[in-house]
């Protein structure tokens, strides 16, 4: 499973990958992280507000953190 966070590196942006990294490691899942921040491949998604978090190329959430918790629902 590839999670990719979209976004340019801001405190918001960090938090969500702390908390995607949490979410994955306590579901057990073999995943590799990736940090976009380049704004024209964070465009190409089709994001307006960040932080996003794409699974395999799709993103399931855009312009807010979402926790630990919420993140696992978007990964079942």
């Amino acid at each position: 499973m590839k999670i990719q966070i979209l976004g340019t590196g801001c405190a918001k942006c960090k938090q969500l990958t702390e908390n995607a990294e949490t979410a994955a490691r306590e579901m057990g899942l073999d995943y590799q992280l990736e940090k976009v921040t380049d704004i024209k491949d964070i465009v190409q998604f089709g994001v307006m507000m960040t932080p996003a978090l794409a699974v395999d190329g799709r993103v399931k959430l855009a312009g807010k953190v979402a926790t630990p918790a919420e993140i696992r629902e978007l990964l079942r």
